[in-house]
């Protein structure tokens, strides 16, 4: 049956009425069938160049509620004003538009962005509430969807890798729109929130970058262009940073080995909150150098025992 909607994808065919039927109809059947298997056919399914076909079989016949329940629960019933997108069309979109922007990685087909733009919007359902002014919003449904996505992900048997990546960027997929809003209000971040969503994407940075863009998906022209040049800003921020300062390898002037001899300290709970400090001096400053790091470090030792 997964085989099914993955044929679908694969090679654009329309399953005879007869086939689509008889998956609606054992269904339940797939319980028995290992989650490795189930994880392998879905990931097949969406490397695929056009994979909407065999998710929305996957969905219509019943077999996504067993395999990856949250995905039909993103068909939210519209509230009367239509005041909030379809977010399970919206995220067949993203999806769409990721994979037209993989050209922007290291490798094609990239499964973790493809999973990334699946899950971005699942903790949508859990979070819907619907404010004074007839309006819906969806507050901290980034960290609930990365929670949601890690589950998920686990219980398919995904490695810990792909695990942690797309729950990442599932988790960091609103940050930017910070920025943007930023912006629009005449302000932008300082180059310390930069390097913090820089330090935070880490080794996904360059899928996270794919995903915000993706995720624009507006009718509004003039307000998806906005959104655009304002990532299109950010972008090159990152880049100048970067060329100054190793921003991709955001560090402490300090290391643990000079931390414990500046201190005269053994390893342990005191040279992580020594490290986190200088990190944090690091990202709000800029590289410090070692003797300015060293000054700091002794104030902020002395400030502990004071």
């Amino acid at each position: 049956m997964m085989r099914a909607a993955r044929f679908a994808a694969q090679l654009g065919f329309t399953p005879a009425p007869e086939v689509v039927a008889a998956m609606r109809g054992m269904a339940d059947r797939i319980s028995i069938i290992s989650a490795e298997r189930v994880r392998d056919e879905l990931s097949k399914l969406l490397l695929t160049d056009g994979p909407r076909a065999g998710l929305d079989l996957l969905v219509s016949t019943g077999l996504a509620a067993r395999v990856l329940p949250e995905l039909p629960a993103l068909r939210l019933e519209r509230d009367e004003h239509h005041r909030h997108k379809d977010v399970y069309q919206h995220t067949l979109t993203v999806l769409e538009q990721a994979i037209d922007l993989e050209d922007k990685l290291p490798q094609r087909p990239d499964l973790i962005i493809r999973l990334a733009a699946l899950l971005h919007d699942i903790g949508k359902p859990a979070t819907r509430r619907f404010e004074p002014g007839g309006k819906v919003s969806f507050h901290h449904h980034d960290v609930v969807g990365a929670k949601l996505a890690r589950k998920r992900l686990t219980a398919l048997r995904f490695s810990g890798e792909e695990v942690r990546a797309v729950s990442e960027l599932v988790a960091l997929h609103l940050r930017f729109h910070g920025y943007a809003a930023g912006q629009e209000r005449g302000g932008a971040w300082t180059d310390s929130a930069v390097r913090r969503y820089v330090r935070d994407a880490g080794d996904q940075l360059a899928r996270l970058h794919v995903l915000t863009r993706a995720d624009v998906t507006t009718r509004d022209t003039a307000k998806a262009e906005r959104l655009w040049k304002a990532y299109d800003h950010l972008e090159r921020r990152i880049a100048e940073l970067a060329a100054e300062e190793e921003l991709h390898a955001i560090r402490p002037d300090l290391n643990g080995t000079q931390i414990m001899e500046i201190l005269g300290i053994p390893q342990g709970r005191d040279v992580g909150r020594a490290y986190a400090f200088l990190l944090e001096r690091r990202i709000e400053e800029g590289p410090l150098g070692e003797e300015r790091a060293r000054e700091e470090l002794l104030a902020w030792w002395a400030d502990q025992h004071s």
